[in-house]
């Protein structure tokens, strides 16, 4: 069962995550980077390209999910170095720092809440986001181009691409991809007919939509929304 709530770090979402029974379920691309721990390990999910599916049994999972582009400032980390990977706290950061952190997670009655803590206490060490990337991240899930978001910006769209690699792993192409994508499984979840969603969603039309689907997601749509 999967159960997530507003951060009160600006734009994040804690969730967790307990086996249901079901099998392994493929976590979707969303621009997004987590903070993770699972029965003992404390791991940073980098960004996804394509759905990712968890390998082994299914555990325990509890996260924290930072808003696009915000993560590799809190954790010193490029997103680049992370994109499609699941990574040990460990080979990121110094082993005592990793095991006060996890000591900190074990001994909380929720691990969640704990690495929301955590999170809360590595922004207030880090520089304030940077809004650019925010107001990006704002044009482009508006279905604004990349061209117009960057004129409008004020910034080049090679400088653009650069900044979008270090933030979101990404260039500004496939981040307006994603986004799109989510943009299109929000509204055929509330039950929108597959063409209409194709079109608000800024998809050319419906097999448009259907390819997109298959290639970030890897099922197709009404596998997806079917839950199977």
């Amino acid at each position: 069962m999967y159960t997530e709530r507003a951060s009160r770090l600006t734009g994040a979402v804690v969730w967790t995550k307990t086996p249901a029974g079901a099998g392994a379920r493929g976590v979707l691309p969303d621009g997004c980077m987590d903070l993770l721990w699972s029965e003992g390990r404390l791991l940073v999910a980098g960004p996804d390209t394509r759905a990712y599916v968890p390998e082994g049994p299914d555990r325990i999972w509890a996260g924290i999910r930072f808003f696009p582009g915000t993560a590799p400032a809190l954790l010193g980390v490029p997103a680049l170095e992370l994109r499609d990977l699941r990574v040990e706290s460990a080979d990121l950061w110094p082993a005592a720092r990793v095991r006060r952190l996890l000591d900190r997670i074990e001994a909380a009655a929720d691990p969640a809440a704990a690495l929301e803590d955590i999170a809360l206490d590595l922004a207030a060490r880090a520089a304030d986001p940077d809004p650019l990337l925010r107001r990006l991240v704002e044009r482009l899930d508006e279905g604004r181009p990349v061209s117009a978001t960057a004129a409008e910006l004020g910034i080049a769209v090679r400088t653009l691409h650069r900044r979008c690699l270090s933030a979101f792993g990404y260039g500004p192409k496939t981040l307006a991809r994603i986004l799109r994508l989510q943009r299109a499984l929000k509204l055929a979840r509330s039950g929108l007919p597959y063409a209409e969603t194709a079109i608000r969603a800024g998809y050319a039309d419906q097999p448009h939509l259907a390819r997109e689907v298959r290639e970030l997601a890897g099922r197709p749509l009404g596998e997806l929304l079917g839950g199977g």
